[in-house]
C-alpha cells in the first residue's frame, strides 16, 4: 500500500478497485472528466474545463485537498473523486462540514458512492473535533432533482432536504421590460479600481440570505481569475450622492457551455440590492439591462439560480422579468 492510498474496510469487492488521496495538478483533468460524465447521466448542464478547476484548487478556503479527497480507480483508472471542506455561519450559527462527490455512470449502484460517503463523513468528523464543542454542527450535501440515485443514497443515510433552490430560464430574449432605474442611481461602466467595492458591496447585500457565509480573501482571489468574470457586461448601479454601490447583476456568458449544447445563452447572475435601496424597483431594472446587455452580445436566451424561500421575493421578481422554473435542487444535512 502506497502513502497515498486509502484503505476502505468497507469497499466493495471490485477487481482492481482502489482508493486513494489528491496528487496534485495531475487529478485535475481526471476531476473534468469525471464531472462530464456525471453530468451527463444526471442530466445537469456542465462545461467544466481545467482551468477552471486550477483556479479553484489554489484559492480553497478550510479544506486540504491532500487529507480532505478520495480518488476511487478501477485498475488505475479515476471512476471520480469527492472533496470535503467546512465553513462557519456568523453569528454563534452552525458549523457546516460540506462535500462534493462525483462518479462516473458506469460504477454506480456498486456500494462505491457509499463507501466515499462514510470516509467523507469520517474525515470530517475528525476535522469538526478540533471546533468548539456547544456549537450546532451539521454535515451538508447538495443534490439536483436529477440526481436521483444521490437523493437516495443521502436519504438512506440520514440526510434531510432543508432547503430547495430553483434553475430559472428566460427562453427568448425578445419583449424585454423596461424598468427604469430609481432616482439618484446610475450605472456605470465598470473600471478595475471598483473591483473590490463592487465584491463588498454584493457580500454586505447576501448578508441578508439564508446560509450566508462570510467571503474570503481566497474566494475574492477566485473571482477575480475566473471564466464568468466579465465585467464589461455588469450592471452596477451607484448612487449618486453617496458614491456607493447600491446594487448589482453580475452577468455573464458561459461560452464553453454554450459550445457544448449548441445555444446562446447568458447568465443573470449575482443579483444584489443593498438594505437602503431595496422596494424601489432597483433589481427588476438592472435585470433588465441585464437581458439587453445579453441579447447585444448575440445571446438568444439567460439562466439564473435562486433560493427557492428567497426573504425578499427573488422568484417572484425574476417571474416579472420574464424567468420560469426549470428545475429544483435540495440542500441535504444531517446532525454530525
Amino acid at each position: 500500500m502506497t502513502e497515498d492510498q486509502i484503505l476502505l474496510p468497507e469497499a466493495p469487492d471490485i477487481p482492481g478497485l482502489a482508493f486513494r488521496h489528491f496528487q496534485g495538478e495531475s487529478d485535475y483533468p481526471r476531476m473534468v472528466a469525471a464531472i462530464a460524465a456525471s453530468a451527463a447521466a444526471d442530466r445537469n448542464e456542465r462545461a467544466d474545463r481545467v482551468e477552471d478547476i486550477a483556479n479553484a484548487y489554489s484559492h480553497l478556503t478550510n479544506c486540504d485537498p491532500y487529507q480532505d479527497m478520495i480518488f476511487p480507480e478501477v485498475n488505475g483508472e479515476v471512476i471520480g473523486y469527492s472533496r470535503g471542506f467546512w465553513q462557519e455561519e456568523p453569528n454563534e450559527g452552525p458549523y457546516l462540514y460540506l462535500f462534493v462527490g462525483f462518479l462516473v455512470p458506469e460504477w454506480r449502484r456498486k456500494g462505491i458512492g457509499r463507501a466515499m460517503l462514510h470516509w467523507m463523513e469520517s474525515r470530517l468528523r475528525a476535522i469538526a473535533a478540533a471546533h468548539p464543542a456547544g456549537r450546532s454542527k451539521l454535515l451538508q450535501g447538495f443534490a439536483s432533482e436529477t440526481e436521483v440515485g444521490l437523493a437516495i443514497l443521502l436519504e438512506q443515510e440520514g440526510y434531510k432536504p432543508i432547503r430547495y433552490a430553483h434553475d430559472m430560464v428566460r427562453p427568448t430574449l425578445e419583449d424585454i421590460p423596461d424598468f427604469p432605474l430609481p432616482e439618484g442611481l446610475e450605472v456605470r461602466p465598470v473600471l478595475p479600481e471598483h473591483y473590490r467595492a463592487i465584491w463588498e458591496a454584493g457580500a454586505e447585500a447576501f448578508k441578508d440570505h439564508w446560509g450566508y457565509v462570510p467571503p474570503t480573501e481566497e474566494d475574492y482571489q477566485v473571482w477575480l481569475n475566473a471564466s464568468f468574470f466579465q465585467p464589461n457586461l455588469w450592471q452596477i448601479a451607484w448612487d449618486v450622492a453617496s458614491d456607493q454601490v447600491a446594487g448589482q447583476v453580475g452577468t455573464f456568458i458561459n461560452h464553453a457551455e454554450n459550445e457544448k449544447y449548441s445555444r446562446k445563452r447568458g447568465y443573470t447572475e449575482s443579483i444584489s440590492v443593498r438594505r437602503p435601496w431595496r422596494r424601489q424597483g432597483l433589481a427588476r431594472a438592472l435585470i433588465a439591462r441585464s437581458l439587453r446587455a445579453q441579447k447585444e452580445a448575440g445571446m438568444t436566451e439567460s439562466a439564473l439560480g435562486v433560493d427557492s424561500e428567497n426573504l425578499s421575493g427573488a422568484t417572484r421578481v425574476y417571474e416579472d422579468c420574464g424567468f420560469r422554473v426549470v428545475k429544483r435542487s435540495a440542500v441535504y444535512r444531517k446532525p454530525l
